[in-house]
């Protein structure tokens, strides 16, 4: 547990407590297990302290120094690490999900040698970071935006790049091996085939796809793909998906419905998923739900008197519009299966309401009121990405 008089100083104020720190430089501070979420830590130094399994849920450490620091297990999620220092933290299992890293560095290293191992950095802000040499092995990176980031010799074993913005990243000599690729376009990747493979690593199909088929043949190669398939891929990737994937999210109550939905969108080429069909036996019900969330396109949210009832569809909201802040797209789809939403009084359903078309669902077992509602949604999933030549048919 942390030091109760360290805790007590770094929450009376961060100048008293910086000053503390410059008198003290021997003193190891203990802050684990601290409950530090939300709190307002700019610039604070924290090099070297004992930060393991700390509450820092939403935390601001802009510019705060956090070289050394262990931060096994702690919960960075959401948390405001901009310019932050991490040269040689520990951050193995630390979850950063959702945490901006934006310009995080140390002297102009960086994240250099930062240990990242197992660490939840899905959906985080690492645009133009500077990961060189960082040990990512097992880390879940799935929808980060690692836009220019520089993972030069960075240890990627095992980790889950699936729908991570890899635009400009640099690999140059980075290690691989059952390593995840889905929904990333690898063409504009910087030093791909000078990757090292240390075991085969899964490359998705969507990945082909949205790379036009751009990836060097010695990384596809290193990777496990076969040669065969290797020699038909520029023969494959004429079009990319017509439509957005999406997680459907809803009432098990509403399930009937859900069920029609999602058996539609396949057989229209809709990449979809739900909770009842798709769930693993094992599976923790609300981690999966969150993965879904970051790794799908978009989210269809069913609201209905049964959803609006439940405690989770306000932090299903929340996410998804924390995500289209973060990724500036839109990412919440909301249908309704009745006025519920129209009605209630929660500030979400307000703003969701003044803000969103909310598809109309209501008559959904009258056929043809169904399948005018159903048409209109598969025309707000279609992929605006694609040109016009690209769609079946071309736009009418």
């Amino acid at each position: 547990m942390a030091n109760p008089e360290h805790l007590a100083k770094l929450k009376e104020d961060v100048k008293a407590w910086n000053e503390w720190r410059r008198e003290n430089p021997m003193v190891p501070a203990d802050l684990s297990r601290a409950h530090l979420s939300r709190a307002d830590l700019r610039g604070a130094n924290l090099s070297g302290a004992n930060l393991s399994r700390a509450e820092l849920f939403g935390a601001n450490l802009h510019r705060a120094n956090l070289s050394r620091a262990d931060l096994f297990g702690a919960n960075l999620r959401g948390a405001n690490l901009t310019n932050a220092k991490l040269s040689e933290a520990g951050l193995f299992e630390a979850n950063l999900s959702g945490a901006n890293l934006s310009g995080a560095e140390v002297f102009g290293a960086g994240l250099r040698g930062a240990n990242f191992s197992e660490a939840k950095l899905s959906g985080a802000n690492l645009f133009g970071v500077n990961l060189n040499g960082a040990d990512l092995s097992r880390a879940d990176l799935s929808a980060a935006d690692l836009r220019g980031a520089g993972l030069g010799r960075a240890n990627l074993n095992g980790a889950n790049l699936s729908r991570a913005d890899l635009s400009g990243t640099d690999l140059t000599r980075a290690i691989v091996g059952f390593t995840v690729f889905g929904g990333n376009d690898l063409s504009t990747v910087v030093g791909l085939d000078t990757v090292r493979h240390a075991g085969p690593s899964t490359i998705g199909i969507d990945s082909i796809f949205l790379s036009k088929g751009k990836i060097p043949e010695v990384f596809l190669h290193g990777a496990g793909v076969p040669d065969t398939l290797i020699s038909y891929l520029p023969s494959c990737v004429g079009n990319p998906f017509d439509y957005y994937s999406c997680f459907i999210s809803y009432s098990t109550k509403d399930e009937e419905f859900a069920k029609r939905l999602h058996s539609d969108l396949q057989a229209n080429g809709v990449r979809c998923w739900f909770a009842p069909e798709d769930l693993k036996i094992g599976d923790k019900f609300r981690t999966r739900i969150d993965e879904s969330i970051r790794i799908y396109d978009k989210l269809l949210l069913i609201l209905s008197e049964n959803s609006i009832a439940s405690s989770w569809v306000e932090e299903e909201v929340e996410a998804a519009l924390e995500r289209e802040r973060l990724q500036n797209r839109l990412v919440l789809f909301p249908i309704r299966l009745d006025d519920s939403v129209m009605m209630a009084t929660q500030a979400w359903a307000a703003s969701l309401r003044r803000a969103r078309h909310i598809g109309d669902f209501h008559n959904w077992k009258d056929h043809d009121a169904y399948q005018k509602a159903f048409q209109r949604l598969l025309r707000d999933l279609k992929n605006e990405d694609l040109p016009k030549s690209a769609t079946a048919g071309g736009a009418k």
